[in-house]
Formats: structure tokens, sequence, C-alpha cells
């Protein structure tokens, strides 16, 4: 697939972009800033070996993709899907972000919206295909290409096909994706994020994540 990272110089966006290039996909990294896009898929492809990995403008990116992932923070995600509403129309967007409040973060926090997944599509509209997926798999486990990804992957949205799609993207992390049922279920997969957070924290561990027992 071609997949553009929005927003994908932090922390979650590098980490996708490594092993989705590892296994075959054609990947964007989008930042506000081009020249940072650019400068971190410069990084990345340093690290493989080989220029797999382009960056650009979000807005460029966004068209240019296939399939849209968002990986900002969840304070800078209205602006960034209202500037990219027309981009990102009959579009697939694959949203990882979490509703986190800071310093707060080992606490969980419920938007009004219910979820960060659930806002996405409340400023996009329908005509964009919004799926929650990634929110419990940690940075540092992402770029840390020598582990495999030692956590499955919880899928949330309205149509099977295009929670599909994500839980195939999952697979190329060399992980499990898991249909974890309607959008509306988002909010109780965000929250488990600021519960590993804080498992994190008092356990002393870099990325503590989830699996699903009894499939």
């Amino acid at each position: 697939m071609k997949i553009a990272i929005l927003g994908g110089t932090g922390h979650e966006g590098p980490g996708l972009a490594l092993r989705w290039a590892q296994a075959g996909h054609e990947v964007i990294i989008g930042s506000r800033q081009e020249e940072k896009a650019r400068r971190t898929a410069a990084r990345l492809n340093e690290r493989l070996g080989r220029p797999l990995i382009v960056g650009m403008h979000n807005e460029d990116a966004a068209r240019a993709g296939e399939v849209a992932v968002l990986t900002v923070p969840y304070a800078a995600q209205n602006a960034l899907l209202t500037a990219l509403r027309p981009a990102l129309q009959g579009k697939l967007l694959i949203v990882t972000t979490v509703a986190l409040r800071p310093p707060k973060v080992a606490r969980v926090y419920i938007p009004p919206e219910g979820s960060a997944a659930e806002q996405a599509q409340t400023v996009l509209g329908e005509t964009v295909r919004v799926v929650a997926a990634f929110q419990n798999v940690g940075a540092h486990a992402l770029e840390d290409l020598s582990q495999p990804v030692a956590c499955d992957v919880l899928v949330c949205g309205k149509r099977k096909a295009d929670k599909a799609i994500a839980i195939q993207l999952a697979e190329s992390l060399g992980t499990r994706g898991i249909d974890a049922g309607p959008l509306v279920n988002s909010k109780a997969v965000e929250a488990m994020t600021s519960v590993l957070i804080g498992i994190n924290i008092r356990y002393h561990v870099p990325a503590a994540g989830l699996r699903i027992t009894g499939i």
C-alpha cells in the first residue's frame, strides 16, 4: 500500500514508517514543515539502508497516500484535520491518536465526542472513513527493529472492509490485528493507553501492551 503518515515526525510515526517500509509498503512521512519531513525520512532510510521512505508536507502526503494514518498529539488533531479535510475526502484515515490531558497522561480522559477517533469523524464528516487502531502500541516497541512488536492491535470502525485494511497493516508490523467492533468502542481502546502508561511508570518498563487470549 501507499501509506501517508500525517504528523509522522513525532513519537509514533517514525516507528510505524520503519516497520511498514521494511515490510514492502510505500511510505510517506508528512509534516507541517516539508523540510522536517524530508530530514526524518532521510534518517529512517539510513537505518533501513535503502531509500524507501519519502517526506512531504502533510497536505501533499494526504493527497498522495492510498491510506492515511494520523499520528499527531491529541491537542493538534482538530486543527490539522480541519486543514486536511479536502485532501482526505473519500479516503481511509486510521487514527492512532489518544485523547490525553497532560500532565496527567496516566489518567483516563474521555472527550465529549467519546474518543479522539470519534472526534476525527465529526471533524471530517462521513465521506472520510475513520478507523481507530494502534493506540496501544508504544513508540519504543515500534522503533526497536531487533524485537518483535509483542502486543495485539485492537481495531475499531464502521466498515468491516476498512478494518480489514488496518488489520493487514498490523500484520505488516509483525503482530496481530483484532476486530474490536464499531468506532464507538474506540473510547475503551484509547482509555487503555492511559492505563498502560501508568503500568510503564509503576513497573519501570518501556512498552507494556495488550494480548487478547482465546482466539
